[in-house]
């Protein structure tokens, strides 16, 4: 199960997926959804990343992905949308989007992809994540006292909303201005999920 729904393999390139950016296609590089997901901001466009910190190839595809969104321009807005795919998920996502609102992301994001997947740590609760996070400089009890916040449920109410909205079955996902979806399958693999969203990002661009 874990498998099926982490699938964000890198895959051989194919010739076809090598073509200039002007032949990528709906429906072969990417998929358009049939119903758009409203954005944060209409004046910018919005690259939404669907991950998961259980997952080897989100992991994997972090460094290339930070490094990409630091150099994009200021009418790039880039999100990340943590999911929860069982239950095991959820403490992950709510440790996330706490960090997120504590402002603490830069701390902790990369860390937890390290201590997941090279040091094989397991956190069982959001609890187990503050005492981590605690070692990286950010307050236990704040954190604790945020993961419970009203501001979180939300956070993850919305985030459950939206990830139904954009159809994610699977990570790491990326979403270009709540219209088109794009996996490692449908790009050939994780560079070629940031070549396409370029071009999608440039599409929308022109219509702004």
């Amino acid at each position: 199960m874990f498998k099926k729904l982490c699938l964000g393999v890198l895959l051989l390139v194919s010739p076809l997926l090598l073509s200039a950016a002007e032949e990528y296609k709906s429906g072969v590089h990417y998929e358009e959804l049939a119903f758009p997901v409203a954005t944060a901001d209409k004046s910018k466009v919005e690259v939404t990343e669907a991950f998961g910190y259980l997952c080897p190839h989100c992991a994997s595809f972090e460094p290339m992905l930070h490094k990409w969104s630091t150099q994009q321009a200021d009418d790039v807005n880039f999100v990340r949308l943590p999911v929860v795919f069982s239950k095991s998920w959820e403490p992950m996502a709510r440790a996330y989007y706490s960090a997120d609102l504590m402002q603490v992301t830069e701390k902790t994001h990369q860390s937890t992809f390290d201590a997941v997947h090279k040091e094989r740590r397991r956190f069982r609760s959001v609890e187990d994540l503050a005492e981590f996070y605690a070692d990286l400089g950010v307050d236990e009890a704040k954190f604790n006292k945020m993961a419970n916040s009203f501001a979180v449920n939300m956070r993850m109410n919305q985030g459950a909303s939206k990830l139904k909205g954009y159809g994610v079955q699977s990570v790491p996902t990326l979403i270009v201005n709540g219209k088109y979806r794009i996996t490692a399958e449908t790009a050939g693999g994780h560079a070629g999920m940031l070549k396409v969203a370029r071009y999608l990002i440039e599409k929308e661009r022109q219509a702004l």
